[in-house]
């Protein structure tokens, strides 16, 4: 019984040390902060074009387009300006389009003998 209450406590704990891990949050004081126009010189300076300016779990949060045009959403430290997290926003479709390169209809099937000399499948249903 006992065996079976710590392995039930480790696995119920392993969530909360995966999220824990992958906590991006800011947690300096309001007065260790640097003034909102710093973060901006920070922006300038990396060449970005600031789209929008905010405050999240304590970080800076800026949205816009960086020196290549792709856009972008960067969390800095509001003490240290120190960039915590950054994540492009085209990432994800560039995945999407690796999945499914050639829109339906525009490649021929197979010659593999399930198609028939490329024409489409015939259902039959009992």
């Amino acid at each position: 019984m006992k065996k079976n209450l710590t392995a039930f406590t480790i696995v119920a704990l392993l969530p909360a040390g995966a999220a824990l891990a992958d906590d991006n949050d800011c947690y300096a004081s309001r007065d260790q902060w640097q003034p909102r126009a710093a973060a901006l010189q920070v922006a300038e300076r990396n060449g970005w074009i600031v789209r929008d300016f905010e405050i999240d779990d304590g970080c800076y949060e800026i949205e816009g387009r960086d020196s290549n045009g792709r856009q972008f959403e960067v969390k800095l430290d509001p003490a240290t300006l120190q960039i915590v997290e950054t994540e492009y926003e085209d990432d994800e479709d560039d995945r999407r389009g690796a999945r499914n390169p050639a829109p339906a209809g525009t490649v021929a099937p197979p010659q593999n003998g399930l198609f028939g000399h490329g024409a489409p499948p015939q259902v039959q249903v009992n």
